[in-house]
């Protein structure tokens, strides 16, 4: 099952395409009704407070499912060190989404070398019913050392693609998948053409096989434009005329 959604959803430039009409205040909602699952991109930045997370929960549909970046405190500040403190404040924060909570992000620095007892000591920290993508950035995290954490603490590597081409290994290092898609070359730029798509999509079907009933998270990080918007729902049309299990996309975006 491919769970399909954007990179945030509060975009000034997607007023006209996808909110036409639509209050500010309510374009939760509205995207809530187009997609299934949203990552929310901008608590890297600044960790919302517990009642935001409440709020979303209050606002979105019961199959509605929010994945979450982490704190660049964690990641970028203190570079994965001393993880209990960061960790436990971010959870008591994002778990007020109850049911709606979705994977945890950890976007790591791209001048962030590898280690595999401190991704360890962090993956460790996390409730073990919470699914967390590590997305390193750095070459020298591409190890079986690494892998071999991953797979024990059923992380899964995030795929990542910019431009068309992975920059990630596609190692599948749990029981469920998560790509992000940053910027397509096609015109106008950042699209991701009907190749690249349907590639990703051979790439999902051969890790993740139908059968085995693996959820997939695949976000659109490319938002000029109302590229991912398009794009999203591109990749939910060409998943649907292949049988392949996908959630919720706008028609003819």
């Amino acid at each position: 099952m491919i769970l399909l959604g954007t990179s945030g959803w509060q975009y000034r430039d997607w007023r006209d395409l996808f909110y036409a009409g639509v209050p500010q205040r309510q374009w939760l909602e509205h995207y809530a009704t187009s997609f299934a699952t949203v990552e929310v991109n901008n608590a890297f930045y600044r960790l919302p407070e517990r009642d935001t997370f409440a709020q979303w929960r209050a606002r979105t549909p019961d199959d509605f499912c929010v994945a979450v970046k982490m704190s660049r405190y964690l990641t970028h500040i203190k570079r994965l060190k001393e993880p209990a403190e960061p960790v436990a404040r971010f959870m008591s924060r994002a778990e007020a989404l109850g049911d709606r909570l979705g994977p945890v992000l950890l976007q790591l620095p791209p001048n962030l070398a590898a280690d595999a007892d401190t991704l360890d000591a962090v993956l460790r920290e996390y409730p073990k019913s919470v699914k967390v993508a590590v997305e390193p950035r750095h070459e020298s995290w591409w190890t079986p050392q690494i892998r071999s954490v991953l797979e024990k603490r059923a992380a899964a590597l995030c795929w990542a693609d910019r431009l068309g081409r992975p920059l990630t290994p596609l190692w599948r290092t749990a029981g469920w998948g998560y790509l992000r898609l940053h910027e397509g070359r096609a015109n106008p730029r950042p699209r991701y053409g009907r190749a690249a798509l349907s590639t990703w999509l051979d790439r999902i079907a051969e890790a993740f096989p139908a059968r085995q009933g693996a959820p997939v998270y695949v976000y659109f990080n490319n938002d000029p434009g109302g590229a991912a918007i398009r794009d999203a729902a591109a990749l939910g049309a060409l998943a649907s005329g292949r049988d392949m299990a996908v959630t919720r996309y706008p028609a003819g975006a």
